[in-house]
C-alpha cells in the first residue's frame, strides 16, 4: 500500500434477529427529545414502527415524527425536517428505514443549527457543518447504501435537476449506533433487494477500479464482491433465505463504510452519472447505477485493463490461458452483465425514464471526479449516456 491514510469509524453495530432491544442500552445516553424518522408507512404496516415506539415509550422519551421521506430526498423535505427538529428542541434523531432516511437523517443533523441555507453551504459549496450538530442513530430496514455506518448524505434538488452528495469529514456526523436486523429485510420487493445489491456491488467497485499499487483493500473488496455475487444468487432465487440475506446486508455496511477506499483514490463516477439521472427522472438509485456501470466500464478499460483482468480472474474466475489481457478483461466485464440480467436489473436508462433530449442536461449535471483511470470530458459523458440509452 502506497497511500497514506488515517482511519476512523465511531459507529456502533448491532447485528442480528434480535438486535433492536440493544435501543434499550442506547437511548438513555441521548436527551429526552427525540425526532423519529422513517419513509412511506412500510414500517406502520409490517409492525417495526410499534416495536420502535414502544421502545422510545419505555426510555420515556418525548417524541415528534418526520414521516414520508421519498427514496431521494428532496431539499424542501430537508427544510421542512428541520423545522420539526427546532419546534421540537430536539436532542437525538432516530431514523428508521433504509439509506435515504439515514442520508436525510444526517442532513437534518447538520442542518438545524445552522444559520444559513444547507442546501447552499453543504451541497453547492461542500463546507462542513461550524454549528452544533445532532446525534444520529438508524434502525435499517433496507441495504445497500451503506448510509448507516458513514458520513455521507444525498440531497436532490428538483427545481435545479441536481441531486448531491456530501460526504462530510468530520467522523461526529456519522450514526451513533446503527440497529441491523436482517430479518426486516424480507418483505421488500423484488425490485428493491436487487437494486439495493447492484448498489452494494457497485459502492465496491468505485473504489476498486483505481490504483495500480499491490493494495491490501483491494483483496478486501475481491472478497466482498464474490460474497455479494455468492448470496445475491441464492436470495433472489429465494428471497426468505435469512443467511444469504444477512450476508448482504452485513456487506452493503462494509462496502461503504470507508475502510475498502484507505490508502488509495476511489473513483465514483458511475454514481455522479448515476446520480444524475436520478435527478432527472426521479429513478431508484441502485438501478441508475446498474444503467450505466457497463457503459462506462467498457469506456475506461484500456486506461485500467490490468486492473480489469484482476477483476475478471479473482472475481469472476475467468480463466486468462490463451488470452490476450483485454481479451480476459472484457470476459470479465460479460460475466458481470450476465449476473447482473440473471438478478433482472435495469440494463439502460431509457427504461428508468432517460431521453436523448436530455442527454445534455444529465451531462452537465453530473460532477467530474478524479481518482479512477480516466477523468472524463463532458463529450465523454455524453457518449457514455448514449450508449446507456439502449
Amino acid at each position: 500500500m502506497l497511500g497514506n491514510f488515517s482511519y476512523c469509524n465511531p459507529t456502533k453495530l448491532y447485528f442480528g434477529d434480535d438486535s433492536l432491544h440493544y435501543l434499550n442500552e442506547e437511548l438513555p445516553k441521548y436527551g429526552k427529545n427525540v425526532v423519529l424518522i422513517y419513509g412511506g408507512g412500510s414500517i406502520k404496516k409490517n409492525g417495526i414502527y410499534d416495536e420502535v415506539i414502544k421502545i422510545l415509550n419505555e426510555n420515556e422519551k418525548n417524541v415528534a415524527e418526520i414521516s414520508g421521506v421519498m427514496p431521494n430526498p428532496t431539499v424542501d423535505k430537508l427544510y421542512e425536517g428541520v423545522e420539526t427538529a427546532r419546534s421540537h428542541h430536539a436532542d437525538f434523531l432516530l431514523a428508521v428505514g433504509g439509506g435515504s432516511v439515514c442520508d436525510y437523517a444526517k442532513a437534518v443533523s447538520v442542518s438545524v443549527n445552522c444559520d444559513e441555507d444547507p442546501w447552499e453551504k453543504y451541497y453547492i459549496r461542500f463546507e462542513e457543518p461550524d454549528c452544533e450538530t445532532l446525534p444520529v442513530g438508524c434502525v435499517l430496514t433496507m441495504v445497500g447504501t451503506g448510509s448507516e455506518m458513514n458520513a455521507g448524505s444525498v440531497i436532490t434538488n428538483p427545481a435545479t435537476k441536481q441531486k448531491i452528495g456530501h460526504v462530510f469529514a468530520d467522523e461526529k456526523i456519522m450514526p451513533k449506533f446503527a440497529v441491523l436486523n436482517p430479518q426486516y429485510t424480507l418483505t421488500l420487493p423484488h425490485y428493491q433487494m436487487v437494486s439495493g445489491i447492484y448498489d452494494i456491488f457497485n459502492h465496491i467497485c468505485e473504489q476498486y477500479f483505481s490504483g495500480e499499487d499491490d493494495n491490501t483493500s483491494d483483496y478486501i473488496s475481491e472478497g466482498l464482491m464474490r460474497s455479494v455475487i455468492h448470496a445475491s444468487r441464492i436470495a433472489n432465487k429465494n428471497p426468505q433465505d435469512y443467511e444469504a440475506r444477512s450476508n448482504i446486508m452485513w456487506a452493503a455496511t462494509w462496502a461503504l463504510n470507508t475502510l475498502v477506499s484507505r490508502g488509495k483514490s476511489t473513483d465514483w463516477m458511475v454514481h455522479m452519472i448515476g446520480q444524475s439521472v436520478g435527478a432527472y427522472t426521479n429513478a431508484t438509485h441502485g438501478m441508475t447505477l446498474a444503467a450505466v456501470s457497463l457503459p462506462y466500464y467498457r469506456h475506461i478499460l484500456p486506461y485500467g485493463l490490468q486492473k480489469f483482468k484482476r477483476f475478471a480472474v479473482n472475481v469472476w474466475d475467468v480463466d486468462p490461458s490463451g488470452k490476450t489481457d483485454e481479451q480476459t478483461a472484457r470476459e470479465g466485464l460479460a460475466s458481470m452483465e450476465n449476473w447482473m440480467r440473471e438478478l433482472g436489473l435495469v440494463m439502460n436508462i431509457s427504461e428508468l425514464g432517460a431521453t436523448e433530449d436530455m442527454l445534455e442536461g444529465i451531462a452537465d449535471g453530473t460532477l467530474i471526479m478524479p481518482g479512477g483511470y480516466k477523468v472524463l470530458e463532458h463529450d465523454e459523458i455524453v457518449a457514455v449516456l448514449k450508449e446507456s440509452l439502449a
